[in-house]
């Protein structure tokens, strides 16, 4: 199945809204034909990136209208059906593997036009990690919004939007400025990724992490933010201990704990892996607590109707907040008297395009190009491709009917 690439080109990104990330920037290209010398690599024109054609040909890129000649194609978001071109490789996030119904065309397309379709999402090592994500990004930007929304509704000079900063270096001396609360508290689950990103950002603001008993049972004098694990997180509801492969195996039986830290926190940043058979963290009933200290909600996650019940629904770069009204369970203006501030922006990592592509761009060379030349493990490249020149793989054969195919069209 394992096809070994020579040429390949950076794909003008086409989805709508644009996106301004890339999968290789300039430098990573110019080190690309230094590291792979066998490999060709084309960048197509583009007006809307972070990273300007200019500054491709000044790193010696070729630039090109088209990818006709090329054996693999790569880009960020799903590519537009009209720009798929018929017998090529593609390399980019399907989200297709979900089912999900926005993209059952792009599926159909797919095969089709007898493509191969690799999926960024899908590429994992031997321990079956994955090895490409822009997580990271998110919790960044996810953890200044918050602070964005703790201005709107408490006041303080306003903290530029994070897709109006050149780079994380500009966003943090927005944020370094900003006067911080001497009795902020926060509170935030997820260790992973995104956590670490969020995380990042709370400390170099100068939020000290404490313990998430220190949080519950200390006053302090300066901002904190306290990380929740699964076991602080859940607990059994027949009052037996927490056994956290127990829960991961099966989250029935469990209840969340986490009212306990939202009486105590001003502002919540959830940067965790939701299963959807697991109990609500948030509920609306928690919500209307009147010991709740709550005034900001950032779901980094953005599982609308998961759970956190203040997610009504998904919020946009230009317009990341909504006020929830706990009284009513329902939207109102953010900022507004008596209301939490969510933000749910589902496209977090577009606001730092070029800090994001970078950090991408370099797990792409180190992690996975490799694979793709033939120089390493042909089996990760196997393991993420869903397609093979127009023939759904067996390992993603339960996407079959999702994708409107006969038995015969398995491969």
């Amino acid at each position: 199945m394992t096809n070994t690439f020579r040429k390949i080109g950076i794909i003008r990104e086409g989805k709508l809204p644009a996106d301004r990330r890339v999968p290789l920037t300039p430098a990573q290209c110019r080190e690309m034909s230094i590291r792979f010398p066998q490999v060709d690599i084309a960048v197509q024109r583009s007006a809307v990136r972070a990273f300007t054609d200019a500054e491709y040909e000044a790193e010696g890129v070729r630039l090109t209208d088209d990818l006709n000649d090329r054996d693999l194609i790569i880009g960020v978001k799903e590519v537009p059906v009209e720009m798929l071109i018929p017998g090529k490789s593609y390399l980019f996030f399907s989200h297709t593997i979900k089912q999900q119904a926005h993209n059952r065309k792009l599926m159909r397309a797919v095969i089709e036009k007898c493509i191969t379709l690799i999926d960024h999402e899908l590429l994992t090592d031997q321990h079956g990690d994955r090895v490409l994500a822009f997580g990271y990004w998110a919790g960044v930007v996810g953890a200044y919004n918050a602070f964005r929304a703790w201005q709107l509704a408490h006041g303080g000079p306003p903290l530029k939007p994070a897709h109006a900063c050149h780079d994380l270096e500009e966003l943090e001396g927005h944020l370094r400025s900003f006067p911080l609360p001497k009795d902020l508290r926060i509170v935030m689950t997820g260790g992973g990724r995104v956590g670490k990103g969020a995380m990042g950002v709370l400390e170099r603001a100068g939020v000290a992490r404490v313990k998430p008993q220190e949080f519950l049972q200390q006053d302090f004098t300066k901002p904190v933010y306290t990380v929740l694990g699964t076991a602080d997180l859940y607990e059994r509801e027949d009052g037996q201990a927490f056994d956290k492969a127990a829960f991961h195996t099966d989250p029935s039986g469990h209840r969340a704990s986490f009212l306990s830290y939202a009486r105590r926190a001003q502002m919540y940043l959830a940067c965790h892996f939701w299963d959807p058979r697991g109990p609500k963290i948030l509920s609306s009933q928690d919500l209307r607590d009147p010991a709740l200290r709550l005034r900001v909600v950032a779901d980094i996650s953005c599982d609308v109707g998961g759970p956190i019940d203040s997610t009504l629904r998904a919020t946009s770069i230009e317009e990341p907040f909504f006020g929830y009204d706990p009284r009513t369970a329902a939207e109102a203006a953010p900022g507004s008297e008596g209301t939490i501030t969510v933000m749910a922006v589902d496209n977090l990592p577009c606001e730092l395009p070029r800090d994001a592509s970078e950090a991408f761009g370099l797990d792409l060379i180190e992690r996975v190009m490799p694979s793709l030349i033939g120089q390493d493990d042909p089996a990760m490249i196997d393991r993420a491709t869903i397609v093979d020149h127009g023939r759904l793989c067996d390992h993603y054969a339960y996407l079959a009917e999702y994708a409107g195919l006969q038995g015969s069209s398995i491969a």
